[in-house]
C-alpha cells in the first residue's frame, strides 16, 4: 500500500478541499490507476474539514474499486499506527480515520 503525504492545506476548509482536488488528486489516482492501493495522510484539522474529506476518500473508493484507499489525519505514532493496521487491514476502503490529537 503506497502513502501518498499531502502537506500544504490551508486552515480554510473550502480552500484546503480546493487545493487538494487541484494540487493532490491527479498523483492520488495516478497511483490507483498503476494498480497500487494508497492510504492518503493528511494533517490534523478542526471539524470543518472532515464532510470534505470524507466525500472525497469515499468518492476515490468508489471510483477505484477493488485498490483500497483510506485516508488518516494525524502525525507521530498514533497515525504511525493507524497506517499500519489499514496496511493489513485488507476489507476496510473508503474510510477517513482521525487520530487524536
Amino acid at each position: 500500500m503506497q502513502q501518498i503525504a499531502v502537506e500544504g492545506l490551508p486552515d480554510d476548509p473550502l480552500q484546503a478541499a480546493g487545493i487538494f482536488h487541484n494540487s493532490w488528486l491527479a498523483a492520488i489516482e495516478r497511483s490507483l490507476g498503476e494498480g497500487s492501493s494508497v492510504t492518503i495522510c493528511v494533517p490534523s484539522a478542526d471539524h470543518t474539514h472532515e464532510e470534505w474529506r470524507k466525500a472525497a476518500v469515499a468518492m476515490l473508493a468508489r471510483k477505484h474499486t477493488p485498490h483500497r484507499v483510506n485516508m488518516v489525519a494525524g502525525s507521530g505514532a498514533q497515525a504511525k499506527a493507524v497506517v499500519e493496521y489499514l496496511e493489513s487491514a485488507h476489507a476496510v476502503t473508503g474510510q477517513y480515520l482521525e487520530t487524536s490529537v
